[in-house]
């Protein structure tokens, strides 16, 4: 309907038994057409009938039927436009306005910022950049490229594969700007446009966009309750013959999930039959944090046709731009020449800081877990006494929860909760192909008292969005 009339008859068809629901008449009429319009029931674009066509057909008041267009509006679902009458839409800003690209913890000093899965540097990073310094005047004799990267950077790397049982050579090993500037250079170098790539639903939103603008389709296999759904994805293997599949094997952002050594056996075999290049990010393959055993990195289970993506954003710091590709030795000159086109190498100091830390790796991740593990834990405390009706599993490893709500508020709850000082992002940023409506995801990068202070002003926000009330003795619905 996107763009053309909905007739009365038909949106009364769609609303069904709307009547039956309690509370004002005006609110459930709204809350019933939000749900339509955010399920996609409704497209946006759409013009719905006109108040006294919609009041005569649902045999209600004209006020009734104003009041509910008035709430639409209001909440961003319906904007009036001259000459085209009531047209809904979906909620794109948030007020008061903050940048798309807004720096956190900077802009949103003062703010609760759920937004960014990604916490601030480890103990030992200035000490670390001390001891780089020292050893930066030898190389400002050179240009300072280096399309590979380091090598003494690069053996570190490497060593960090060789310990996880997955032998790697220095010469294996391209040092990037991040790991999204490795899937870039990745994709530029084994598709070209119009080739498919394989990826979950939900994933990494930043790097499907990269995949995208390369001209490439992406091809989503929605993930169960349960995490991946094996069948689902070798079957749409064998359907759409993906050149290429972009994944996160290792605490799955957003949802947390660690796909086991059967499965990643299981995918990989898939993947060679149909000749299909994995791309594996492996950004949050360090954050263990039961202690537990971790599986073989998936190139363990096919050498020749996986290229390994990693990053020391999430398990060191961000701001040191330094990730890394582990690509199989034949196809080494093939990456270094696609990433040409992109830029001559990493930064050198960055590259000389991120050494110090590898090799101090057995003393700083330690540390980086058992924090992580007391944030992750106070998080899900907070969220399970504040909003018991909100699910989430409890990781075993990575940066954030992943809720469902009762009810598809989720871009709606993102503007509301701003309002409120507290910063979300919506789970249909993480869908490839839109909805997830249902899903908020919730780092738990922030101090406790924080994410208590903030999980509460989000329950507040909640509750005047959908008019919950906290049920005494309700068990929460928590699959721990």
């Amino acid at each position: 309907m996107n763009g053309q009339q909905l007739p009365a008859s038909t949106l009364g068809g769609l609303l069904e038994t709307w009547s039956a629901d309690t509370g004002p008449a005006y609110r459930v009429l709204a809350e019933r057409l939000r749900l339509l319009i955010a399920d996609g029931r409704i497209m946006p674009g759409a013009r719905l009938p006109s108040e006294r066509e919609l009041t005569d057909t649902l045999g209600v008041s004209r006020t009734t039927v104003a009041s509910a267009y008035r709430e639409l509006r209001d909440s961003g679902y319906l904007v009036s436009r001259r000459g085209s009458g009531s047209v809904t839409a979906l909620p794109t800003k948030i007020g008061p306005e903050l940048g798309r690209h807004h720096a956190p913890g900077i802009d949103t000093d003062g703010l609760y910022d759920f937004t960014c899965a990604a916490p601030a540097a480890v103990p030992g990073i200035s000490t670390a950049v001390a001891a780089a310094t020292v050893e930066l005047p030898r190389h400002l004799a050179t240009p300072g490229y280096h399309p590979q990267g380091l090598p003494e950077l690069r053996a570190e790397i490497a060593a960090t594969y060789d310990e996880r049982g997955l032998p790697t050579s220095p010469d294996q090993i391209i040092v990037t700007a991040g790991a999204l500037a490795a899937t870039s250079i990745a994709v530029r170098a084994f598709l070209q446009i119009g080739d498919r790539v394989l990826t979950e639903s939900p994933t990494h939103p930043n790097s499907v966009d990269a995949i995208r603008r390369s001209g490439c389709r992406v091809v989503a296999a929605p993930m169960s309750p349960g995490g991946w759904d094996l069948p689902l994805l070798e079957a749409t293997v064998r359907q759409t013959a993906p050149r290429a599949a972009w994944m996160v094997v290792d605490f799955h952002n957003p949802t947390g999930w660690l796909l086991t050594a059967e499965d990643r056996q299981r995918l990989a075999i898939a993947f060679a039959r149909s000749r299909t290049t994995a791309i594996i990010d492996e950004t949050l393959s360090e954050l263990w944090l039961d202690g537990q055993e971790m599986p073989p990195p998936f190139a363990s289970y096919h050498p020749e046709g996986v290229i390994t993506v990693g990053s020391v954003s999430k398990s060191y710091w961000g701001g040191l731009r330094i990730g890394w590709m582990r690509v199989p030795s034949s196809l080494v000159a093939r990456v270094l020449d696609a990433r040409a086109s992109l830029d001559l190498g990493a930064p050198v100091l960055d590259q000389l800081v991120v050494a110090h830390l590898l090799r101090d790796r057995a003393t700083l991740l330690p540390e980086r877990r058992a924090t992580l593990a007391r944030r992750r834990d106070a998080l899900a405390e907070a969220v399970s006494a504040e909003l018991p009706d909100w699910r989430f599993q409890v990781p075993g490893g990575g940066l954030s929860l992943w809720c469902e709500l009762p009810e598809p508020v989720g871009s709606t709850l993102v503007g509301v909760a701003q309002r409120n000082g507290v910063l979300l992002v919506a789970g249909s940023r993480f869908s490839p192909d839109g909805g997830l409506e249902s899903f908020i995801r919730l780092p738990y990068t922030l101090e406790p008292d924080v994410m208590r202070d903030g999980v509460r002003q989000l329950a507040a926000s909640y509750r005047s969005l959908t008019g919950a009330r906290s049920t005494p003795g309700f068990t929460p619905a928590m699959i721990a």
